[in-house]
């Protein structure tokens, strides 16, 4: 049974007894900005567009000692009634609900309008500490008008500039002395950074050490249903969910412990090309989709059933398999084309669409193909004990001895390649793990010919398995130094 338990980042034992600061204001006066600053990170997207955070983000932050989580929520506008502005105000209000103190930011350059006394007369009803965070504040002629903010109601006024980091200090001794000293926790050393052989640094992704936790991004084209899988999978609304495509913008990221493993799923937003996008938040989500789907273990590569695989899918699938993460293939809307279809026509047969879906994704035959509902929440639990399975196979070693007794039994003459691409294996070794790298010393120092390439992984798979992540090849001649080697 998976147990669920809200998002922090990173994740740390006793994280729930942490002390929440959230930070809300009205969009585009900065909150991004300050999140970022405080989280030493670029977690939150930032820009001049207004709206550009919409699901709430967490980090944490270390102050005197103490640390804190933090919570960036999307700009709040009270009874807006566009869709999606609603959804953000939903998404800060369970913010809201679990903070122990409010950060309100205001642009000081900004005249003080009806939403900005709507939204402080919210927090102070709430009766937790709020503290008015003047933004934008980068001169002294400045601060006198971040005195006239106090016109809102709120007692404790601090003018910051979060872009210059200035004036923070003050706003975190502050929110430090108005939070309760329980709960609180002693930051930790850090981790020592693992080195090879060689004194380089051996990277999460690469390393040998057991990860404390599995990082897996759900990643697609736009409006295939990631955010809905996320809620699915980790039993929240975290992720804001509606008919418009583009609506997650943020990586938005929850942890679940599931079969003794910490599991940490990521909804990215959803990946096209760049020259697809023309807004200047949709094409930094693009950038930071591609950064988040490669610092993951496992990709769960989301297709819409009513669809099928599209140029997008396997322009996105490819991405994952070139950076050596592990894959699995998700069908969602599956009772779309089945139980629920309204179109009158057959419904689908799960065979003959895996089968169509193969040969679209040839170069992802190694990863398990999944057929589920995330709106209905079928077949979740086999997504979960399939992560953990593949994340374990993505971390399988084979000895040398191994390697060479399987080379022994391998009749490579099967392999359909000319003669004049054919290389001799005098033996090969597993040099690396996430992904499973091997090194092959051959008679001479080529690139393997992909149809021998293709003939070894599949010797490999049969005879150690590896599913779902791919198998790297490098090759090395024997006699490489020597002359006409």
């Amino acid at each position: 049974m998976a147990k669920y338990h809200k998002s922090v980042v990173p994740s740390r034992a006793r994280a729930e007894t942490l002390p929440v600061v959230a930070i809300v204001g009205r969009p585009n006066v900065g909150k991004s900005t300050l999140f970022n600053r405080l989280t030493k990170s670029r977690r939150s997207i930032v820009g001049d567009e207004p709206g550009i955070t919409r699901d709430r983000i967490y980090g944490e932050y270390e102050w005197g000692g103490r640390i804190f989580r933090l919570v960036d929520t999307g700009g709040i506008i009270p009874n807006d009634p566009e869709l999606i502005p609603a959804e953000i105000f939903n998404q800060a209000k369970v913010a809201l609900d679990e903070a122990d103190a409010l950060v309100f930011v205001t642009d000081v350059r900004t005249e003080l309008a009806s939403p900005d006394y709507d939204l402080a007369k919210l927090l102070i009803r709430g009766g937790k500490p709020v503290f008015l965070a003047v933004n934008k504040v980068e001169g002294t002629g400045l601060s006198a008008e971040a005195e006239n903010f106090r016109r809102l109601g709120i007692q404790q006024v601090y003018p910051i500039s979060a872009e210059h980091a200035q004036g923070i200090g003050d706003l975190l001794d502050a929110i430090s002395a108005a939070l309760p000293g329980e709960g609180f926790e002693e930051p930790k050393a850090k981790r020592k950074q693992e080195t090879d052989e060689l004194g380089e640094e051996v990277h999460r992704s690469h390393g040998e050490y057991e990860p404390e936790e599995t990082s897996i991004a759900i990643i697609g084209k736009p409006n295939v249903g990631k955010s809905t899988l996320l809620n699915a999978l980790t039993g929240s609304t975290r992720a804001i969910v509606s008919p418009i495509a583009g609506t997650t913008r943020d990586a938005v990221d929850e942890v679940v412990d599931y079969q003794g493993k910490t599991l940490r799923f990521v909804d990215t937003a959803g990946i096209r090309r760049k020259g697809k996008t023309h807004l200047m938040a949709e094409k930094l989500s693009v950038v930071m989709a591609r950064r988040h789907l490669e610092a993951a273990d496992v990709a769960l590569l989301l297709i819409d059933a009513s669809e099928g695989v599209t140029a997008s899918d396997a322009t996105i699938g490819g991405y994952a398999h070139e950076s050596g993460r592990s894959v699995i293939i998700l069908v969602n809307k599956w009772d779309l084309v089945t139980t629920a279809r309204t179109d009158g026509k057959a419904p689908a047969d799960r065979e003959i669409y895996e089968q169509q879906l193969r040969r679209a994704l040839k170069y992802l035959d190694y990863a398990p193909v999944i057929f589920l509902s995330a709106k209905e929440g079928s077949n979740m639990g086999r997504v979960l004990s399939e992560v953990v399975r593949v994340a374990t196979e993505r971390r399988k070693r084979v000895t040398t001895g191994e390697m060479n007794r399987f080379l022994e039994r391998v009749d490579f003459q099967r392999a359909t390649v000319p003669m004049a691409k054919r290389v001799r294996i005098f033996y090969m070794t597993q040099a690396a793990v996430a992904p499973p790298t091997f090194i092959l010393f051959t008679d001479r120092a080529v690139k393997l010919h992909f149809a021998f390439e293709r003939f070894l992984e599949n010797q490999v798979r049969a005879s150690f398995g590896f599913e779902g992540t791919p198998i790297w090849f490098k090759v090395r001649a024997r006699n490489a130094g020597k002359k006409g080697g």
